[in-house]
């Protein structure tokens, strides 16, 4: 008998697929304290949760028989999914299940904060006839900013056109193709900033996003400009946003997530020009039921071994070909994370070679791979083994696979090359005698580097004393180097640094080093 712990309120639909399966037994316990289901998840196989739960490494190290979380939703940052695929536990999500709730709340929160609908009604409510107050600003003909033009980025663009609004968006991931498919007109952030009269958020939260609209992109917006924020909490610094507000830069703002949830009495939700809902962008019946159908059948079939979809941490391929490629699985995943975070760009294009014994192989999971792991950095989880190249496809993105069986400088090999605007950068990767990745070329530079943790790639000249600064400087700030190599093509030209670190990187130790004598540039990465 296969062992369900439900942590968060499901459907009675999703509810339903479980216990329609002779061989499962399922449990709800939605009111488990973290110490209570750390001791009770041992008993179980598979775990669905929703927003509520947080699957910690400690909750996941005492699951004992667990082969599955399933996630009713799309973000999956309440679990720890490096923990969990270290213990050979499969996570997976329902990205595509919120897409048009979240689309349509977004819409109405831009309306609400456009007209002061919420304002006005709990006036009138308390008995005032105030019409001047709370008189708002058409849609028609503004400009709306989004950042994020993933699924619900660009549901939330199809209707925003319907009220006759221009609209201007940043994707490092979306082509200029794309972007006129869609009628959008691509900008940088800056551009979007400056121009939009509504800004909406539609990224992940990660190290990057987070804050990203903070108290200097605020003084970069035009007077006037509303936010809108159903995305994630975090990704709009709520303390500077008041300010902009109370200065009157920003006119108003929406927002259904915050950086603490629940809330408390947090002072931006006491501004009358602020419009609140408490995380409602997927409360939908409809929604509701389209997301626990969803986990349901997929974690069914995970566990009855007919298939894996919409796994974030695991390939959907069969257990014996996972068994034969999984080394190059990792390294062409790596691969592309590393070029993902180095490309600072729009990518246009992806260029994947593979060399070698590697061809021996079902080529398209690695392809898969490495495109995962180059749009991870930016979108997080909603970039899976299964929609990966469908993302890919929707951005725009040309994706060119070659494979050839001549042994060149490697036994094997997979080479990655990504052009992004101007720019053209690549990384080759090869599997040692110990079936262990490494990163042997980037750029053109030769360099022995073991893809793993946190790494600082530096540009710079080939000098004496470069490797005494760079020691000096992460020695002060506490920063142990765990690994060194160099690539040079003449003595004392132009040269690569690759450093493995024990730990994070401080922006005040980035900036130090990047001040440093002969360092060009450099960028801190975590694989």
């Amino acid at each position: 008998m296969l062992k369900i712990l439900v942590s968060d309120n499901l459907s009675e639909k999703g509810l339903g697929i479980f216990k329609s399966q002779s061989d499962f037994s399922v449990d709800v316990n939605t009111k488990l304290t973290p110490d209570e289901l750390r001791a009770a998840i041992k008993d179980y196989d598979a775990l669905i949760i929703r927003s509520g739960t947080k699957v910690t490494r400690d909750i996941i190290e005492a699951a004992d028989k667990l082969k599955v979380i399933g996630r009713a939703g799309v973000g999956i940052d309440n679990v720890d999914v490096e923990a969990a695929s270290k213990k050979g536990i499969i996570v997976m999500n329902t990205p595509g299940g919120n897409t048009i709730a979240t689309a349509e709340h977004t819409m109405s929160l831009i309306l609400a904060c456009a007209r002061n609908i919420p304002q006005a009604d709990a006036s009138l409510r308390e008995g005032k006839w105030d019409r001047k107050t709370y008189r708002g600003v058409e849609l028609y003909n503004k400009t709306l900013g989004i950042i994020g033009v993933g699924r619900i980025g660009t549901e939330v663009a199809k209707r925003a056109r319907a009220f006759d609004m221009k609209i201007i968006a940043y994707d490092p991931f979306l082509s200029p193709e794309r972007a006129m498919q869609l009628d959008i007109q691509l900008a940088d952030l800056d551009e979007v900033l400056s121009t939009a009269d509504f800004i909406t958020v539609h990224t992940p939260l990660t190290d990057d996003t987070k804050h990203l609209l903070n108290e200097s992109a605020f003084k970069k917006m035009k007077k006037g400009v509303r936010i809108i924020n159903c995305a994630r909490g975090g990704i709009v610094d709520e303390a500077a946003l008041l300010a902009a507000i109370e200065e009157g830069k920003v006119a108003g703002a929406a927002f259904d997530v915050y950086e603490k949830e629940p809330p408390g009495d947090l002072p931006i939700i006491r501004s009358s020009k602020v419009v609140t809902t408490p995380h409602l962008g997927a409360a939908t019946e409809e929604a509701q039921d389209t997301v626990a159908v969803e986990v349901a059948y997929q974690v069914v079939d995970a566990l009855l071994d007919k298939g894996i979809r919409n796994a974030v941490n695991f390939p959907s391929v069969s257990g014996e070909v996972m068994k034969k490629i999984g080394p190059y699985f990792e390294l062409a995943e790596k691969l592309g994370g590393l070029l993902g975070q180095l490309i600072d760009a729009d990518i246009k294009e992806v260029k994947i070679k593979y060399q070698g014994e590697v061809t021996a192989y079902e080529l398209s999971p690695l392809t898969i791979a490495v495109l995962r792991g180059l749009m991870l950095p930016v979108l997080q989880e909603t970039v899976n083994y299964v929609n990966a190249s469908v993302i890919a496809k929707e951005r725009g993105i040309k994706v060119i696979e070659v494979k050839t069986d001549e042994v060149e400088e490697f036994a094997n090999m997979i080479f990655v090359e990504v052009t992004a605007g101007k720019q053209t950068m690549n990384a080759m990767g090869s599997l040692y005698a110990d079936r262990k990745p490494r990163i042997v070329k980037i750029d053109g530079y030769y360099v022995d580097v073991v893809p793993s943790g946190y790494m600082i790639v530096i540009r710079n000249l080939d000098k004496p004393g470069i490797v005494g600064q760079i020691g000096t400087i992460l020695g002060k700030y506490g920063i142990n180097i765990a690994g060194m190599t160099f690539g040079r093509e003449t003595p004392g030209g132009e040269a690569i640094t690759v450093l493995n670190v024990d730990g994070s990187v401080s922006q005040e130790a980035q900036q130090e080093l990047g001040k440093a004598q002969h360092i060009k540039c450099l960028k801190v990465i975590k694989i």
